[in-house]
């Protein structure tokens, strides 16, 4: 029996159900892929409220980790037993499906399925920021928020890797000591402290270059006050609701600032794209300069309670999902 995650209405994580369903054989470009690890990210839980779009009944889940079981014909540059991950690509709450070839990356023999499942959209997903949505350079600070959690815990290694001066962000005091063993070389605790107010302490009253918000709409407003003028705004995420409407004349009052809300997609539009953004990951973590700890495991069935403590802020790092 194949089993999925699957939601018929948008809601809480009351509506995720576990179902058993009909997996035919690949699909011209497709694989059947058996699933070993599942990551978990806020994209979910985007996905099953209706922030983000989704056709119902939908499966959710945008990376996996596997093992190839079988290919279409036309498939070339894969075979049966390959351990493989993907990101990006909706459906991954399932013990097994198809799935496109061209979206697959194979996994270095020194990194287990359970990490490459974890990693492969959070790493991603900082590979951009740092790398291409702006360029992290050498001298460089930055506040990055959510310090402590999936992607965050990644990209403040890597930007310190790269050597920038990393002002990290994080809910509670609980969490400052994970974002300092990852990175950062401040910790602002948002609940005790204002975040302006610390980063032009650290700053000598300069602010940053860029700041990179997946928090939204509580952070908003203190983000644009830590830039320097022509600073830009990465706002990747919707972790405490989206950001409201604003009037562009508010960047130019704040300093002419930059603003831009990227994603995943538009950075992965090619399959050369893709690979070389996973392997610009695998290299950083195979080298130690990242590293990458699953620090809650599920199983499939209770997506549900990994969701609800998800939101509810009960996770640190990595999470997977189990088959």
């Amino acid at each position: 029996m194949n089993r999925a995650i699957r939601i018929h209405r948008h809601g809480g994580p009351e509506v995720l159900t576990l179902e058993a369903l009909d997996l035919p054989p690949p699909g011209p470009g497709e694989v059947r892929l058996r699933h070993t690890a599942i990551g978990l990210n806020f994209a979910d839980v985007y996905a099953r409220t209706g922030l983000y779009p989704a056709a119902l009944p939908a499966v959710l889940g945008q990376e996996a980790a596997g093992v190839i079981e079988a290919l279409a014909p036309d498939v070339t540059g894969f075979a049966p037993g390959d351990r493989v991950v993907y990101a990006g690509a909706p459906g991954a709450y399932a013990d097994a499906r198809n799935v496109a070839a061209a979206v697959l990356v194979k996994i270095p023999p020194e990194i287990d399925d359970e990490r490459a499942a974890a990693m492969m959209l959070k790493g991603t997903t900082a590979e951009y920021l740092l790398r291409r949505t702006h360029e992290v350079k050498p001298g460089e600070t930055i506040v990055f928020h959510a310090a402590a959690g999936g992607v965050g815990s990644i990209a403040c290694q890597w930007a310190k890797h790269l050597g920038a001066t990393v002002i990290g962000t994080v809910g509670t005091r609980a969490k400052a000591p994970i974002a300092l063993a990852h990175g950062c070389d401040h910790v602002v605790v948002l609940s005790e402290e204002d975040l302006p107010t610390r980063v032009r302490e650290i700053t000598g009253g300069k602010g940053v270059p860029v700041v990179y918000d997946s928090v939204g709409k509580d952070t908003f407003m203190a983000s644009l006050d830590c830039l320097s003028p022509r600073g830009l705004m990465v706002s990747y995420g919707n972790a405490s609701g989206p950001v409201p409407p604003f009037a562009p004349l508010l960047l130019t009052e704040k300093g002419s600032l930059f603003f831009t809300r990227p994603s995943l997609k538009h950075y992965t539009l090619t399959r050369a794209e893709r690979v070389a953004s996973a392997e610009a990951l695998f290299e950083v973590v195979l080298r130690g300069a990242v590293t990458v700890e699953v620090h809650q495991r599920y199983p499939l069935a209770d997506a549900a309670r990994a969701h609800a403590d998800l939101e509810g802020r009960r996770t640190t790092g990595a999470t997977v999902l189990l088959p």
